[in-house]
């Protein structure tokens, strides 16, 4: 608040007079809570104690993604973490061990979905259906996963550093069989099996009672029939 303050002040030795010193008016404090909070910082480091399966780790700059790791504390020497890790851009699958404690880089890897919308030649094309962006994947980026692909199928398309380094397929497809071998006869009872046909080119094998012009579910992790389609798939 604003206010004055009585200050004796001797101007000679017979007279003193009491001047006013105002001073300005200061600001009311706010609550912690309503104090604006500052813009937290990514920090692009971890410890390799905190390596897991899945992790995104930069080595000998370029990235790599980390599919198994054991944290081994011989009985002599140093701790350390064992890793086998895939390269996002080569594909290469590499075994490295780091000692425990010791600081990694995380890289820098973002996915935006993105949906596949059409092969051109050599490449297939996703776009980005906010802005209509086009993103180009040439045939050796998408490898053997094009037998899961459908135009329409939305995908993650992972960036690194800015640079489009590959892309990601849904876990789950939902597809339609267009051919099985109609004498292929079985006890549908003790779970038998046929290859079917999809609609991308995939051979599959699913059950007995599946038909041409069903859709189905399929892992594309493994390539395994997980189950018929919901009807509104």
């Amino acid at each position: 608040m604003a206010g004055t303050l009585a200050v004796g002040v001797s101007l000679n030795p017979r007279l003193r007079q009491t001047a006013r010193v105002s001073f300005p008016k200061m600001p009311s404090r706010l609550p912690l809570r309503a104090r604006p909070r500052m813009p937290l910082l990514r920090v692009f480091a971890f410890s390799s104690n905190d390596i897991k399966v899945g992790s995104n780790i930069e080595v000998d700059g370029a990235p790599w993604r980390v599919q198994e790791f054991l944290h081994v504390k011989p009985g002599k020497g140093a701790a350390f973490v064992r890793t086998k890790m895939k390269n996002y851009i080569t594909g290469n699958i590499v075994e490295k061990t780091f000692r425990a404690g010791s600081t990694i880089a995380e890289a820098d890897i973002v996915k935006e979905t993105k949906q596949y919308t059409y092969k051109d030649g050599a490449q297939y094309v996703f776009m980005d259906l906010s802005t209509y962006e086009e993103i180009r994947l040439n045939e050796a980026d998408v490898g053997d996963t094009t037998k899961w692909l459908k135009e329409g199928m939305d995908c993650s398309v992972l960036f690194w550093n800015g640079r489009v380094i590959g892309f990601e397929l849904p876990i789950i497809v939902n597809l339609t069989v267009v051919e099985v071998d109609p004498g292929l006869k079985g006890d549908t009872a003790q779970g038998g099996s046929k290859p079917a046909t999809l609609d991308t080119g995939a051979v599959v094998n699913v059950p007995l009672f599946i038909s041409v012009g069903e859709k189905i579910s399929v892992d594309t992790r493994t390539g395994q029939y997980t189950g018929r389609a919901s009807s509104s798939s």
